[in-house]
């Protein structure tokens, strides 16, 4: 994981936004047809619907944001879920705790 990557990735409000609504996405998105939101993340359709980008805006950010390492693809059928890498994360707050 390489900060600047993570930076650049948070640089942006809408991607930022993407974080802070999957730290909480029963809060933010509504309950799957099936499965555990918790588990498998939150549909992409979803995302979009709540960003309000183009379709390939927001699947540029996703990527950003997985890059990253930030956040997790699952597939599932036809749609990719997303959730907070949450091991990731920790280990760069550590990462940027000892280099800043």
């Amino acid at each position: 994981m390489e900060l600047l990557d993570v930076f650049k990735a948070l640089s942006n409000e809408t991607r930022l936004l993407i974080m802070q609504w999957l730290k909480e996405p029963e809060t933010h998105f509504p309950k799957p047809h099936s499965g555990d939101i918790h588990e498998d993340g939150v549909c992409v359709s979803d995302i979009h619907k709540k960003v309000g980008l183009s379709q390939s805006t927001v699947s540029l950010y996703l990527s950003m944001l997985q890059n990253a390492g930030l956040i997790k693809a699952k597939r599932i059928g036809q749609y990719t879920y997303y959730k907070r890498d949450e091991e990731n994360i920790r280990k760069m707050m550590e990462l940027l705790s000892r280099e800043l």
